[in-house]
């Protein structure tokens, strides 16, 4: 896990503007101005996780976020707010902001976020290779709220902010299981908002009903006999139908979940929780059945093998 702190406090009145502009460039985002005059006021607490997730606590004095970093990779961004008074203005659109609620958004699309008081916001970053096989249409995916008073969406809220709350004493080991945690409720926050854009309602219909399978899907990796027949019964579908909403997906059953089990046997390999477990064992775990069958679509898929990947990954962690 890679962490860094960041305070004003450490720069002489004059050079703490430009020294805060610097730490959040860091985080990719551009200050677009700073309302505060002589002293500046502003904290920062990061961590990366070994998915490349990005947790940042930011405690600050009013100021302008505004535009985006071209050069950057692409990730689905989220922030709460979690104290102070905000205004986000994105397409023309003016929207106030609460603590509690989250926004989210795809990199690469520009939004001003307005701190009109102190404030404090907990600012997440996720990886595309860490979400897209979540998602099926990621690239759909537009700036968006999440309201977080009721239902699914306090839940997020509240778990994001008890992260808020512990950022500085939580350890590798303890953040892998709120990196599941946290793409699943966003995921699920975000197709509950219709946050993933369909045109017409039988298209989301069918990203809905395509989003409940993947989750079914995500349940059963671990069995090696899991077929699309089982998933389409468990969710009371004919199997041409399950297969056509992989097809308009451009994808297909096996692949999704070929590309589902890699994924979560990359995680394990690179988790100090599961650094004594062989290769093979984390493979037939999550629901191959020949390690041989494993270590090639491995290579296909990430360039180097299991063992080069565990290796490497634990000598930057």
């Amino acid at each position: 896990m890679k962490a860094w702190q960041f305070t004003t406090d450490s720069f002489p009145e004059n050079d703490q503007k430009k020294a805060w502009i610097s730490a959040m460039s860091r985080l990719c985002l551009p200050i677009g101005h700073i309302a505060t005059a002589g002293q500046f006021r502003g904290t920062v607490s990061c961590i990366a996780s070994s998915l490349g997730i990005e947790f940042a606590l930011i405690d600050a004095d009013p100021q302008e976020i505004s535009g985006h970093y071209a050069e950057q990779e692409e990730a689905i961004w989220l922030t709460m707010l979690l104290d102070g008074e905000a205004m986000l203005v994105n397409d023309g659109t003016s929207l106030k902001l609460t603590p509690g609620d989250v926004i989210y958004g795809p990199t690469g699309i520009g939004a001003t976020l307005n701190f009109t008081t102190p404030f404090r916001q907990i600012f997440i970053k996720v990886p595309r290779l860490a979400i897209n096989p979540l998602l099926m249409s990621p690239l759909s995916l537009q700036i968006g709220q999440l309201p977080g008073h009721k239902g699914i969406n306090h839940v997020l809220s509240g778990m994001l902010r008890s992260l808020a709350n512990a950022l500085d004493d939580i350890s590798d080991i303890q953040l892998r299981p709120v990196e599941l945690a946290l793409t699943e409720l966003l995921l699920t926050c975000i197709a509950d908002q219709k946050g993933i854009q369909a045109i017409g309602s039988a298209a989301n219909t069918r990203a809905d009903n395509l989003h409940r399978i993947c989750q079914t899907i995500e349940t059963l990796l671990s069995d090696p006999d899991l077929t699309s027949g089982h998933v389409a019964e468990k969710h009371g579908v004919s199997l041409r139908y399950l297969q056509k909403l992989f097809t308009l997906a451009d994808k297909t059953f096996s692949n999704y979940v070929r590309t589902r089990r890699l994924e979560r046997c990359r995680a394990d390999l690179i988790s100090p929780l599961y650094s004594q477990i062989s290769i093979t064992e984390i493979c037939f775990r999550w629901g191959f059945n020949s390690s041989a069958y494993f270590s090639r679509s491995f290579r296909d898929a990430y360039g180097v093998s299991p063992r080069e990947y565990r290796r490497t990954e634990n000598q930057i962690y």
